[in-house]
């Protein structure tokens, strides 16, 4: 069989329709995929950048899922001292209506009720916990604010058992003796000054959570602690908020280390999906 001769407006004719072809298929796929730059064919230098900043873009996003995670665990754990904090104003009436009777077997039955409380804060207390973390149960929360892990926070937890930081201990001796009534109460009195000083500190890392990289925010441990961003830094809560903690914040028992504060650093770059 013969060659078939293809003229030389023929081939010029199919090379057109080649690259029509190819433009058509180009051109469908930009509009399938809403960029310009679909490969490394197509733009080596752009296709590149652009990946780099989807891959920034993905990493930013877990960090800010991470940031959620943390602002829930302190929702949950504000709402568990608040929880405990009903149960040790309950056991306080208990102890205050013992106080009011001389009958032992009343007081003994009272006492029963003040032990059973303290059961229901141990329990609620373990409970409180959000995606394995537990604030008031003794568990410490880190939180990264950058892809490199160098800026960081870690909120230490407390124990909010009744064996732990909230040091109120049972019913001794069935209450038979007022001074038993009396140092029940003092350990809910004590108790409940540390709850509080708890459930208002939890409220402020809940505010400052999730913090961009650049946001400053510094938590001072020791006598005289306070809470403030930097002035000129874009805000995240109001200066009001934090000027009404900052005289309410110095007893805090949940506590940012000085040294976990996460640096200032440069605004994150925002990037386009694509590069058109």
């Amino acid at each position: 069989m013969s060659d078939i001769v293809l003229s030389a407006g023929i081939r010029s004719n199919l090379l057109n329709l080649q690259r029509t072809s190819d433009l058509i298929s180009l051109t469908q796929t930009r509009l399938a995929t809403g960029k310009r730059v679909n490969s490394a064919l197509d733009n080596p230098t752009n296709f590149f950048t652009a990946q780099s900043l989807n891959n920034r873009a993905g990493d930013l996003s877990s960090l800010l899922d991470s940031m959620g995670n943390a602002v829930k665990t302190l929702e949950a754990a504000d709402n568990g001292i608040s929880a405990i904090t009903k149960l040790v104003d309950s056991a306080q009436a208990t102890a205050r209506q013992a106080q009011q009777t001389t009958d032992t077997t009343e007081r003994s039955d009272l006492a029963a009720q003040f032990d059973d409380i303290l059961t229901q804060i141990d329990q609620l207390a373990a409970d409180s916990g959000f995606n394995g973390k537990n604030l008031i149960n003794g568990d410490d929360l880190d939180v990264v604010f950058n892809e490199d892990a160098s800026s960081t926070l870690t909120i230490t937890g407390v124990d909010d058992t009744t064996g732990g930081d909230l040091a109120i201990s049972g019913a001794a001796n069935n209450w038979a003796a007022d001074a038993d009534i009396q140092a029940a109460l003092d350990d809910i009195t004590a108790g409940l000054g540390t709850l509080r000083s708890q459930s208002m500190t939890e409220a402020i890392l809940a505010q400052c959570l999730p913090l961009p990289p650049y946001i400053s925010v510094e938590l001072a441990t020791g006598a005289g602690s306070a809470a403030n961003i930097s002035e000129g830094a874009p805000k995240v809560v109001s200066d009001a908020t934090f000027h009404a903690a900052r005289s309410r914040i110095e007893s805090s028992a949940l506590r940012i280390p000085a040294s976990q504060v996460p640096a200032r650093s440069a605004a994150p770059l925002a990037g386009p999906d694509s590069i058109s």
